[in-house]
């Protein structure tokens, strides 16, 4: 580890619950001048081996290395981080059938001498297969903010653990550039404009043996003028530390790096080279004169590991963190640019919380009241409706009975003249049938005497259902005119 590396990391280490924090303006630098003086030691203290000390820790504890690869399906991602690191990580091929971008994370221990490294891979699955590439990069971005999320949370918690906090965010993007020797595809300008604030950019070329040398370098420049054109801000390699201020510089004016990537060990001459095999040579992914491969691992790996760590904590989560506070309500300074504590705020948050809730609340209130208002007139209407129809209802239900009432005592008088007709016709029966039988028993006593007995009694039988018949008819006159004169009543 660099001394410079030990003392950013001594400054910003969150073991020693130090943040970030804007940087100081002129008067409180000569404020703090003027409140500090220097002294001298006359002996030996022994806080000089503060940063070996720092290294001791650090190295007990191990670091952490979150890289995401972005590119489209087939562009060699998984080889290349193979080679990076040196050794198989095991990921299986995917396809070009994939409905959405999906992101995958595969966590890894590695070991170099006594440096323990949690590496974290995040690769993208899917990334450019569909026909609507519109969102392609939105999966991307949400899987970002979400680990910012996750560890500003852990951060806002009473009780933190972040000494042994698993960070889970990004510290480099290896965005994989397809070899098409023109232009930058408008999916990876869109891709990279949304994620140059929030996560440390670093584009490669991959598969670059597809091309020829001056296509290369006529392709890395098209990159690096689309890209400064679009606005789009990719890493920087640092040059703020003199020790590797020179080779970054350097190395800047080589992005993007044109790298292959390959676990193919081939042997040339006397040594054992990982390359790839062509029918016209072989391409050594370790030569510089083959490609980008060295300088990149170099780079990434050897030389600014820390920095993208640095750059990911300073930059990049800060600013997630600022614009969240600063959507809570959290400021640093009040109206007159003065301090505002944390219970200040809080407090102040409250009160507005509660105001617009009380104000939320007049207004369902109100609203309420204005509903019930209308429904009850809406009910009103109905009842003087409904009201209105009853009326008219019980008024035909009384003309109705009126009718019924009339129709029932007609009925009653029929009824009672049919009783006195059954009546008389009874009698009238009742007498026929008395004289009957007393005509046929003298004929019965005559029967021997007289032979024409019979016709004898058939014509009185005659005679008499004839005085019957007429009297049935006097009645029914009789009764005739009584119901006609009981008409002429009534009306």
């Amino acid at each position: 580890m660099a001394s410079s590396d030990v003392a950013r990391q001594l400054r910003y280490s969150p073991d020693f619950g130090m943040r970030a924090h804007s940087n100081p303006t002129p008067d409180n630098q000569d404020a703090k001048r003027l409140n500090c003086r220097t002294l001298s030691l006359s002996g030996h203290v022994g806080f000089d081996s503060l940063p070996d000390q720092l290294v001791n820790k650090s190295i007990h504890q191990g670091f952490c290395f979150n890289i995401l690869c972005i590119g489209e399906t087939g562009l060699g991602k998984s080889t290349l981080i193979d080679s990076l690191f040196n050794t198989s990580f095991d990921d299986h091929m995917s396809t070009h059938f994939q409905p959405n971008v999906r992101l995958k994370a595969q966590t890894y221990e590695l070991q170099e001498s006594n440096v323990r490294l949690k590496l974290t891979i995040i690769r993208t699955i899917g990334f450019g297969d569909q026909i609507n590439k519109d969102d392609s990069y939105q999966p991307i971005v949400d899987y970002i903010d979400a680990q910012f999320e996750a560890y500003l949370q852990e951060e806002l918690k009473i009780k933190r653990s972040l000494y042994n906090y698993h960070d889970t965010r990004i510290h480099v993007c290896l965005y994989c550039i397809s070899p098409t020797g023109h232009s930058l595809k408008t999916l990876d300008l869109l891709t990279m404009k949304n994620l140059d604030s929030k996560v440390n950019i670093i584009p490669v070329i991959a598969k670059a043996d597809a091309l020829s040398k001056s296509e290369l370098q006529k392709f890395k420049i098209k990159i690096m003028s689309e890209l400064v054109s679009n606005g789009v801000q990719i890493y920087q390699f640092p040059t703020d530390d003199e020790g590797i201020a020179k080779i970054n510089a350097t190395m800047n004016g080589h992005l993007p790096f044109a790298v292959v990537g390959s676990t193919e060990e081939i042997k040339i001459g006397n040594k054992t080279v990982k390359a790839r095999q062509y029918p016209w040579g072989i391409v050594q992914v370790e030569s510089e004169n083959h490609c980008d491969f060295v300088k990149l691992r170099e780079m990434l790996i050897c030389t600014n590991m820390e920095d993208l760590r640095e750059q990911t904590h300073m930059r990049h989560y800060e600013l997630y963190r600022r614009c969240k506070l600063e959507e809570m309500g959290f400021q640093d300074t009040g109206p007159e640019n003065q301090p505002v504590s944390v219970q200040e705020t809080y407090e102040a948050k409250w009160h507005e919380f509660l105001e617009e809730f009380h104000q939320k609340e007049e207004g369902v209130r109100q609203t309420m009241v204005q509903r019930v208002r209308e429904k009850e007139a809406l009910l009103k209407e109905a009842e003087r409706e409904l009201q209105v129809k009853f009326e008219h209802l019980k008024r035909l239900h009384q003309e109705e009975r009126m009718k019924v009432e009339e129709k029932r005592k007609l009925l009653e008088e029929e009824i009672m003249a049919f009783n006195k007709r059954k009546a008389a016709s009874d009698i009238l029966h009742g007498q026929a049938l008395v004289s009957t039988p007393t005509v046929t028993l003298k004929k019965d006593k005559d029967r021997k005497k007289d032979q024409g007995f019979r016709l004898e009694l058939l014509c009185f039988d005659v005679r008499d259902q004839e005085v019957v018949n007429v009297q049935e008819a006097r009645e029914r006159e009789k009764l005739e005119r009584e119901r006609l004169a009981h008409r002429e009543h009534n009306k």
